[in-house]
């Protein structure tokens, strides 16, 4: 039973729930609190959502115990050979888990995949944009295989060769390493199993959780948003099935040198890749300002780098740029990351057009080249929707020739008053 079990643990007393994240935590939560004593620590180990862990470390530590909500990656191998942990909640239960934490973690250059993030829901808001960076991993890798497969006819075989080839380089990455797998892993019948999985991929919600984050902090996170999107509109298979006898266009193929094309798409990958880490430490960057966190971004690259599903040389290079500069304002200002965007915007842009031009979707690499367009553009065009705002709404705009922070309404019609509405930001 619970009581005994609880009954033979070490003072002080530290359970490890993993259990369906939502109410079967919050049921076990009041199921433990009568069975422990203070200082007692209570553990949730499944992806919880970031304010629910928020919420139950102030009840738990209420009834004066410690709490710790952790996010834990790594799958089936990450249970076997270690996981990234990202453990949050109560400070002073941090060193009575920390040794059993690094000791079981994944290692990386003898370094454990495991450091403590910051009170409360920290954890688990570190562990919710690891899983919207692998969506947008995820989406780069099917848009590369997209292109290769319908813009280069190539054969399962040929790419996952080509994808073996990617995983020697800068693109090194557990998820490289697996699309190459797949990609060669053959049906009973000897045939491509790949060509015989359903186009419709699932979600369990962490994607949808970092969206929604960004948008309440005002972050831009275009290419995650865009990869779970894209899984929504996969979802809807017959849907699509219809559409495509409505609007029949053949995909057409890519003319030119094959290995020219593959090339291109592979800074393309790279590039999107780039922008996709940028937005996401974008986005703990202003969620450490919104919660209080001090976070460690040099650490977070360090422990994503073994045990976790997004694993990659690639993390290093962002370890690299934050203990360069810990206060970093941009991943995109670091002299690396700039020079090897900057490299490959040629490829980038190639690739983009021919995909449009030919009919093939590709939302993570245009989403993350706009962004990117609209990220070194110092003037953008919505002065003219800020003037329209004011036109229909009074909602009063900036003006270039005065100092930041004064609003200005213009009557623009004569016919209005010089009543204007408040000013906010969302």
């Amino acid at each position: 039973s619970l009581e005994e079990m609880v009954a033979l643990l070490k003072k002080p007393r530290r359970v490890m729930l993993m259990v369906k994240a939502g109410k079967p935590v919050d049921e076990l939560i009041e199921q433990l609190i009568p069975l422990l004593e203070p200082g007692d620590i209570i553990i949730d180990g499944g992806n919880s959502l970031f304010e629910d862990t928020i919420r139950r470390t102030k009840y738990v530590e209420s009834k004066g115990l410690l709490y710790i909500g952790t996010g834990i990656s790594g799958g089936e191998e990450g249970a076997r050979h270690g996981p990234s942990i990202m453990p949050g909640g109560s400070p002073a239960a941090w060193p009575h888990v920390k040794p059993i934490f690094q000791a079981i973690a994944a290692k990386v250059d003898g370094e454990p995949c495991c450091e403590w993030m910051g009170e409360n829901g920290a954890g688990h808001y570190v562990k919710m944009v690891h899983n919207g960076i692998e969506y947008g991993d995820m989406q780069l890798i099917c848009e590369a295989y997209h292109l290769m497969r319908d813009g280069l006819k190539m054969t399962p075989d040929e790419m996952a060769e080509v994808f073996k080839e990617w995983n020697n380089g800068e693109l090194k990455s557990y998820l490289i390493e697996i699309t190459g797998n797949i990609l060669a892993f053959k049906d009973e019948d000897g045939k491509p199993l790949i060509d015989k999985i359903l186009d419709a991929a699932g979600q369990k919600g962490t994607g949808k959780w970092t969206v929604i984050s960004s948008q309440e902090l005002g972050i831009p996170i275009t290419l995650i948003a865009e990869a779970v999107y894209a899984r929504c509109l996969s979802a809807m298979k017959e849907v699509r099935v219809k559409a495509s006898t409505v609007f029949k266009e053949r995909a057409r193929r890519f003319r030119g040198n094959r290995v020219q094309w593959l090339t291109d798409i592979r800074n393309a990958l790279y590039a999107s890749k780039i922008i996709s880490y940028a937005q996401g430490f974008m986005l703990l960057r202003a969620a450490a300002q919104q919660y209080g966190w001090a976070f460690n971004y040099g650490n977070i690259a360090k422990i994503w780098r073994g045990g976790c599903i997004i694993r990659s040389v690639f993390l290093g290079k962002i370890k690299e740029a934050y203990d360069r500069n810990p206060e970093l304002e941009n991943l995109l200002f670091d002299d690396f990351f700039a020079n090897e965007v900057k490299s490959r915007v040629d490829s980038w842009r190639r690739v983009v057009a021919g995909a449009v031009t030919k009919g093939l979707p590709v939302p993570g690499f245009s989403s993350a080249l706009a962004f990117y367009d609209g990220f070194r553009c110092e003037n953008l065009p919505h002065n003219l929707l800020q003037a329209q705002r004011d036109y229909f709404g009074a909602h009063t705009y900036e003006r270039v020739d005065r100092p930041r922070g004064q609003f200005f309404h213009t009557n623009w019609t004569g016919t209005g008053g010089r009543v204007s509405s408040t000013t906010y930001n969302v």
